[in-house]
Order: structure tokens, then sequence, then C-alpha cells
């Protein structure tokens, strides 16, 4: 019988216990994730403000009816949620808010400047799949 498949003596288990005890001490214990409904709550104190802070921009981004679009969002995740504020948010930075100028941005990158047809195309695709086009086309370019 190896030693892997032993089962933990009561001496084995007391070390244990002291090694988890002296990492706390030490200040060496593993970091407590924060669960998506507990960060919603934290950043935007409930899931409606948070709702109500996307409606506005995901609904002029996407072109969409703004009680539809609030409609629809209170019923998605808090995660989801939290990717898409973070997605509005960068692009509310980097491309003022307008998937056009993403559009024309992730186009320019990947050397489709005047096709329109494949302009066209990317407008069909979601903004966040867009921006993370437009972080592997960058990746690739500082790597190169």
């Amino acid at each position: 019988m190896s030693s892997e498949t032993k089962k933990p003596t009561t001496a084995n288990k007391s070390k244990l216990k002291k090694r988890q005890i002296a990492r706390r001490a030490a200040g060496v214990a593993k970091p407590a994730t924060e669960s998506p409904l507990a960060e919603v709550k934290r950043a935007h104190g409930s899931k409606e403000a948070l709702v109500a802070a996307l409606a506005g921009s995901v609904s002029k981004a996407l072109g969409a009816d703004q009680d539809e679009t609030r409609q629809r969002l209170l019923g998605a995740p808090n995660r989801k949620l939290l990717r898409l504020h973070a997605a509005m948010s960068e692009l509310g930075e980097k491309f003022g808010g307008s998937k056009d100028r993403l559009v024309a941005a992730v186009s320019e990158a990947r050397g489709h400047r005047k096709d329109e047809d494949y302009a066209t195309k990317l407008q069909s695709y979601s903004i966040p799949r867009l921006l993370d086009m437009t972080r592997a086309k960058s990746k690739s370019a500082a790597s190169a």
C-alpha cells in the first residue's frame, strides 16, 4: 500500500491542522472570492441600479427599445450583467460608446478597412465579441 492511498492518521491530521493555523497566523490564507450578487451590491447597490445604468447604453448600442432592454436585463444573471457592464464601460472609454467606431477599428486592424461586406458581418457580432477581437489583435501586434 503506497503512502498516497493511506488514510490520514491522527498524528497526520494534527500536523495538517498546525500547518493551517500557522498559515493563517502568517497571513497566507486563501483569498475569498466574492459572489456575483455580493459584487453587484457592493459596486452598484442593487441589481435594479445596475440594470438602470446598463439599459440606456445597451439599448443605444443595439438600437432597441429601452423598456424592452430593461426587462430583458432584469432576467439576466448577475455575472452576465457584470461582464456586460465591463464591456460597455470599455466601449465608452475606448470608442466613445459607438459600436460603429468599434466595428471600424476591428475591420481596420484586420486589414479590411474598405470591405463593406466584412463591416456588415461585424455589425451582427456582439459588443463583447468585438472587444475580444480588438484585444486579440492588439496582443498579436504587441508580440510581433
